[in-house]
């Protein structure tokens, strides 16, 4: 089993920033990805940021120039750096890890995060 363990999510003011890491447990191997997702009230939960090594990272448009992902393998993290944030960021963030040996996706518990004046 894949354990994940998100924080960092939050209240912040429009133009603010946030930053949200993800740390995997467990039966780790091999080649993976690292994403997150998040998904807005009402809303399907969407793909905002994916990392994978050796290839460049892929951003949902309405976050690129804003949000930078990044991944620590020593450490089986990810983080999503949020920079001027907008109150249509605001969602609950997902942490996800694809293990390609084993097919399958895991999912952290979710992190609130809350962009308003």
């Amino acid at each position: 089993q894949v354990q994940l363990v998100e924080s960092g999510g939050g209240l912040v003011q429009p133009g603010g920033s946030l930053r949200l890491s993800c740390a995997a447990s467990g039966n780790i191997f091999g080649s993976f990805a690292m994403s997150w997702y998040r998904q807005a009230p009402g809303k399907q939960r969407e793909l905002v940021a994916g990392v994978t090594s050796g290839v460049r990272p892929n951003y949902l448009d309405s976050v690129k120039g804003r949000f930078t992902i990044s991944r620590d393998n020593t450490k089986n993290s990810v983080y999503l750096q949020m920079n001027n944030l907008r109150p249509e960021d605001t969602a609950v963030y997902y942490c996800n890890v694809w293990i390609a040996a084993l097919k399958s996706a895991y999912w952290g518990q979710g992190t609130q995060v809350t962009v308003s004046s």
